[in-house]
């Protein structure tokens, strides 16, 4: 299936493309005509992936013969080293092989390699360039695009980082075949995201396509990253250092990510953006934002994707605690992402705390199953 390009603007100038792609192998023609021919080149990848892509990358860039030199950096997978001790290690190779502002870093995974990778790019040196290769469904519908980079800090969720964009999205979408049952669900949470804040037509595709989905139908995935894909970059051109409608990405994420902590990373990402867009939906339900068939088809569908239960004894006190810890705590007050219907999500800077242990509440007592 060939799908079309994107382009991505700031201030209405095309800053990079998103490519799809069946293999990597045009990946050196396109990084010779952005002009990387004759430069260093660092592939940064974690122990899994690069045990499935990392060979087929160093052919298609070595069989050119155009670049100066290409290296690599692998740092052992998992959320728990995306961190500064990483980045650290990064940069001692950067400067072991003496790469200059004119090379470049190339990130080759998911969400974990693309964010660690961005963020040593902004701030080497002051800022190298750097290109995304997504290689989870995660990665390739949200986290490649957009430019924000950063790392966890002491278990504080994405606490330090920048914003500084690719020279270049390369997705393979060969790549999602790899992927386990349980890291595509995980992605899963951002592409239903995408339908419940901005598109209900969309969230309707993807119920209506649900068997073709799970079971990787591969056009019908090209299809899904390609809609997500315009609906991030839409959001992203108009708002790209998330000062107002690119808050709206956040949906599920605030208690997302405090459950996310709480559970010590034990569940993916996705799988707690999921469970947070259910409890944002049941906050939506209870402030009336939302009626009660609604609810319902929102909490159907995110449970057709099998999430995980949550243990019977969790902390729901401890877990709204490290919500004051999130990076869009504004002042005393955090700023939620809520619905009014599907498609049309707002932001929400008064819910509280008793609006969050009401949900939790809600939520372990009739679905957490």
């Amino acid at each position: 299936m060939l799908i079309e390009d994107i382009t991505v603007h700031v201030d209405n100038k095309p800053v990079y493309d998103i490519t799809f792609n069946d293999s990597y192998d045009g990946l050196a023609d396109i990084l010779n005509r952005l002009g990387f021919s004759g430069k260093k080149i660092c592939i940064v990848s974690e122990t899994n992936v690069a045990s499935l892509y990392l060979d087929a990358i160093l052919i298609s860039l070595n069989n050119e013969g155009i670049f100066n030199k290409v290296t690599t950096f692998i740092f052992n997978a998992g959320e728990e080293n995306k961190n500064l001790d990483v980045v650290r290690d990064l940069y001692e190779r950067l400067i072991t092989e003496k790469f200059d502002r004119n090379d470049l870093l190339i990130a080759l995974g998911g969400g974990v390699t693309g964010d660690l990778t961005g963020f040593a790019a902004a701030t080497y040196l002051r800022g190298i360039d750097f290109v995304q290769i997504p290689t989870s469904l995660l990665s390739q519908v949200d986290s490649s695009i957009g430019g924000k980079t950063g790392v966890d800090f002491s278990s504080y969720k994405n606490m330090v980082g920048a914003f500084h964009m690719p020279r270049l999205v390369y997705m393979n979408q060969n790549s999602l075949k790899s992927l386990d049952k349980r890291q595509f669900i995980s992605g899963m949470g951002e592409v239903l995201k995408h339908g419940l804040i901005l598109d209900a037509g969309y969230y309707t595709w993807i119920k209506n396509n649900f068997s073709k989905i799970i079971t990787l139908d591969y056009d019908t995935l090209c299809e899904l990253v390609h809609r997500s894909c315009l609906i991030k970059r839409m959001v992203v051109e108009e708002d790209p250092t998330e000062k107002g409608k690119r808050a709206l990405l956040n949906f599920g994420h605030t208690l997302g990510h405090a459950l996310e902590k709480y559970m010590n990373f034990e569940l993916l990402h996705g799988e707690c953006v999921l469970i947070g867009s259910i409890l944002a939906s049941l906050i939506s339900y209870n402030k009336g934002n939302i009626d009660k068939n609604t609810l319902t088809d929102i909490i159907t569908t995110i449970k057709m994707f099998e999430i995980p239960a949550l243990p019977k004894d969790i902390d729901i006190d401890k877990i709204i605690d490290y919500t004051r810890n999130d990076k869009k705590v504004v002042g005393d007050k955090i700023k939620f992402i809520l619905l009014k219907s599907i498609g049309n999500a707002y932001i929400d800077m008064d819910v509280t705390k008793e609006d969050m242990r009401q949900a939790f509440t809600d939520y372990l007592d009739q679905y957490n199953m």
